[in-house]
């Protein structure tokens, strides 16, 4: 027996439930009183987060109004709390699922935890990498959830780690690829021995915070409980890393077209990579702001490279690099499948949910915690990612055209000045 628990603990990731002890688990003298204890917690909890959330201003509220919304304006939300949109936004989502009262998160502890992440954001200055870009990805990835049915497959602790994973899985980014990091033997890099550099550091990072007790928003959560939830944010997280892109896609596609069931972990971890890379899947105004950010965010690393004297990497000369045309391939090769994947994946989900349920239920509709879904909304999400998609491209193909004309101009203008 203690052969085969070692070899199970050394060589699988498996981990047995750890049972509490009998003076450990909670007495009731009977279910009425059970019930009764949970309402009185909860309604402290709620009270307790109401007191603590200052009133939010017209322009906030206005914000939050959309929040399960695909054309959500995260830049509005920080310009209306100052700079808090991803302590603001995680805080909402926490409440609006219930979760800050089924897990007893602490409000003090969730406010220490979500301002030192917000600090850990502009620790390097970034444009692109910022505790906005991180909003924006919690917000997409609910979203995603929501608009797909998926959410209504999840486990109230899924649903916490996914909010988790999308907040953290960018915390401390240096603004550099990981191929920087490599390429000039960072201590990061030296670290996590060249793998996922940047990725296992967000997550190990976050993870630290939460060592500290006046930050850590697990507290109440049982042993077995904790051990689930790191399990998925660390797998969640670790498969941002773009590396892994194909190998994501391969796997999911295998498994719906073979018709195995499909594996949690794997199914949310290819939803959080969607929500890092949806931007071009969004409206144009969104898009250009944050592919303006993105690049400049690549065009400091190509300048670090030139002046380290090292190849610079693809995408980061400020000189030549064709942006239009860049992001006209992303969409076509990465963005447009990835999507068209998740929504596949979603179908396959969710459908058997939907032909599961309560025969009392509205046809062609099934309940997750009070929020209503129909078959209709997957139509409807597919038709709208792909519409903003197809018009990215064009506005980007109009760009290309608007400079072949001012590059001909500019030729003739020469040649007429030769002439002369």
């Amino acid at each position: 027996m203690e052969v085969r628990d070692w070899l199970a603990s050394t060589f699988t990731q498996r981990v047995q439930p750890i049972s509490r002890r009998p003076e450990e688990k909670p007495k009731f003298r009977s279910i009425v009183h059970a019930v009764q204890a949970g309402i009185f917690v909860e309604r402290m909890f709620r009270r307790v987060y109401s007191a603590a959330m200052p009133d939010q201003t017209a322009e906030v509220l206005n914000c939050l109004r959309d929040m399960d919304r695909w054309s959500f304006d995260v830049f509005a939300l920080d310009s209306g709390t100052s700079g808090h949109a991803l302590k603001t936004l995680f805080i909402e989502l926490i409440v609006k699922h219930q979760l800050n009262s089924r897990f007893k998160i602490p409000i003090s502890c969730l406010m220490s935890f979500l301002s030192e992440l917000e600090r850990g954001y502009s620790k390097h200055m970034n444009t692109y990498h910022t505790h906005t870009h991180a909003a924006d990805v919690t917000q997409t990835l609910h979203c995603l959830l929501l608009r797909t049915g998926v959410l209504n497959w999840l486990t109230e602790l899924e649903v916490l780690a996914c909010l988790v994973a999308a907040a953290i899985h960018d915390y401390e980014h240096t603004g550099t690829t990981n191929n920087f990091h490599v390429q000039t033997q960072s201590e990061l890099a030296m670290i996590y021995n060249d793998r996922s550099v940047q990725e296992s550091h967000h997550v190990s990072a976050a993870f630290k915070l939460l060592q500290d007790e006046t930050m850590n928003i697990f507290i109440n959560l049982t042993r077995q409980e904790w051990v689930d939830l790191r399990s998925l944010v660390i797998e969640m997280v670790l498969g941002t890393d773009m590396t892994f892109h194909v190998v994501q896609m391969k796997a999911m596609k295998s498994c719906i077209q073979q018709h195995d069931s499909i594996d949690k972990a794997r199914a949310l971890t290819l939803m959080l990579h969607a929500a890092d890379i949806s931007h071009p899947a969004k409206p144009w105004i969104l898009h250009s702001r944050w592919i303006q950010a993105l690049m400049e965010e690549f065009f400091i690393q190509g300048d670090k490279e030139a002046e380290l004297e090292l190849t610079v990497s693809p995408l980061c000369d400020r000189h030549n690099t064709p942006v239009p045309q860049s992001q006209i391939s992303f969409i076509d090769f990465i963005v447009d499948p990835t999507f068209s994947l998740i929504t596949d994946m979603a179908e396959k989900i969710v459908v058997p949910l939907l032909q599961n349920e309560n025969p009392e239920e509205p046809q062609n509709s099934t309940r997750y915690r009070g929020l209503q879904w129909s078959g209709s909304e997957l139509v409807s999400f597919k038709s709208t990612w792909r519409r903003h998609s197809e018009e990215n491209k064009s506005r980007w193909r109009e760009e290309i055209n608007h400079g072949s004309s001012e590059q001909r101009d500019e030729t003739e203008l020469q040649k007429s000045s030769t002439t002369k």
